[in-house]
């Protein structure tokens, strides 16, 4: 195993302890003020496709900005869709149309199949980790990796709690850093 590959794995125990350690109600009142910071953020606001996700228990809760975005601000919001290799995009057309789905229960759209890819302005993208260049560690899979690659015109937002942020992600070649990150 590499040293990079050590490193990471070490960060990401070391973030799965902090977040046992971070309660719901603060894990709430932190997502609420991610939340605000991308509302009033310019990216966001001129944005017309952006790609979202839908979190996992642990993550900053993007439920209320995809219904706003989509519902109330009229964008185009698309959401993953993992599959064994690859992350493939489907647009959310309301939370009616998302089915729990995968290892990890994630809620997905079940509309039809977006590939305009040179289309969408920003993507939010979650991670276990982030540092202040950008530098982003995953699950370790390689699904955001891939798809960043594809999305070379795309304004790309690390979404994360404060604690996540760290002094240095390790980093191997084919890892695609963040042009901002955003926490509490």
């Amino acid at each position: 195993m590499s040293n990079e590959r050590t490193q990471k794995a070490q960060l990401r125990q070391e973030m799965a302890q902090r977040k046992r350690r971070f309660s719901p109600e603060r894990r709430h009142e932190a997502s609420l003020v991610c939340m605000q910071q991308l509302l009033s953020h310019p990216r966001i606001r001129q944005a017309r496709t952006l790609l979202l996700y839908h979190a996992m228990p642990d993550e900053v809760d993007t439920r209320p900005l995809i219904r706003l975005l989509a519902q109330q601000m009229d964008k185009t919001v698309l959401l993953p869709v993992t599959l064994p290799q690859t992350l493939e995009l489907r647009r959310y057309t309301g939370d009616e149309n998302l089915q729990a789905s995968g290892k990890y229960h994630i809620m997905e759209p079940t509309g039809p199949l977006f590939t305009q890819h040179d289309t969408i302005d920003v993507v939010v993208v979650p991670g276990v980790a982030f540092d202040a260049q950008g530098r982003r560690l995953g699950h370790g899979k390689g699904y955001y990796d891939r798809l960043l690659e594809q999305l070379p015109q795309a304004y790309k937002i690390g979404l994360c709690f404060a604690f996540q942020m760290v002094g240095r992600v390790p980093t191997t070649p084919q890892d695609v850093a963040m042009d901002e990150v955003v926490h509490d």
